[in-house]
């Protein structure tokens, strides 16, 4: 039996989401009309269950289909998706239990998803990661519709659907994991947009997630602030990852001279530095 929010609850759950996803909290994940919170799910201690949000903010009642997926992290941070864990990965589909797996959303309805892990007992220690996936089912309409293109012999009905995966991610003992920073550069791309560039090396047997922080040291003691990204990862078995930060031409930091500093700051725990490089600049 799923459970609805009440009504005004619903409604402020709603516009609670929205402000979340505008100024870009790490704790949403939007794709067409769905927007579901939190952005990943993690199983570790004795944790054995979780709840997702999920949200219709479009005009339309929807129907989204519940799945799993499984995907490899390549280096330069893509996706793709495989069927054969790679050496060194393990799946976490077949320890995860999903309920409901479909859901009909009015507009402006959110309703509420259970993961609960089963045969904890059965997993040795190490990390397990697979995606959810939500996939917007079409909805069919009558030929008369107008989003048809028709000629004298032949009716074609172009159907936007939209997807958004989720990693849900297994966590059983200590994790031995490592990140190290390399190849710090800094550039300027064709739209006069300053990116600063660098390598993440990861070692052990867990995924690391966090937040990258980037900072300009003038040669006068002033510090600025020069860019920031939520909610990085470098997801097992990838060994290494490249990151490029764009970075705020606007913050008024003189580029020329003084020092960059890098910083990778686990998410969720503020005081724990994964890593932190600096380059000086010329």
């Amino acid at each position: 039996m799923t459970t609805l929010y009440p009504r005004r609850l619903q409604f402020l759950c709603i516009i609670l989401l929205v402000l979340i996803s505008c100024f870009g909290s790490t704790s949403a994940s939007a794709q067409g009309n769905l927007l579901v919170t939190p952005k990943r799910i993690v199983f570790e201690g004795s944790k054995r269950s979780d709840e997702l949000n999920l949200a219709n903010i479009g005009n339309d009642t929807a129907t989204y289909a519940i799945s799993f997926v499984q995907i490899r992290m390549k280096h330069d941070g893509q996706f793709e998706n495989i069927t054969e864990p790679d050496s060194g990965q393990n799946f976490a589909d077949k320890n995860l239990r999903i309920f409901p797996r479909t859901v009909t959303l009015a507009p402006n309805e959110a309703q509420t998803v259970k993961v609960q892990l089963i045969k904890a007992n059965e997993l040795a220690p190490g990390e397990y990661r697979s995606h959810l996936y939500f996939r917007a089912l079409a909805n069919d309409k009558p030929l008369g519709d107008p989003a048809i293109v028709t000629d004298s012999s032949v009716s074609v009905k172009l159907v936007p659907v939209f997807g958004i995966s989720i990693p849900a991610i297994i966590r059983v003992g200590t994790s031995t994991s490592e990140i190290k920073m390399s190849d710090i550069s800094l550039s300027i791309l064709e739209d006069t947009i300053p990116v600063v560039g660098f390598t993440f090396h990861r070692t052990g047997n867990m995924s690391v997630y966090g937040d990258i922080v980037v900072e300009h040291f003038s040669p006068y003691g002033k510090t600025t602030r020069i860019a920031e990204a939520k909610g990085v990862a470098v997801y097992t078995p990838t060994p290494s990852r490249i990151i490029k930060v764009r970075l705020n031409r606007f913050a008024g930091a003189d580029l020329s001279s003084g020092k960059i500093r890098i910083t990778y700051t686990e998410d969720g725990l503020k005081n724990k530095v994964l890593a932190s490089e600096e380059i000086d600049l010329r």
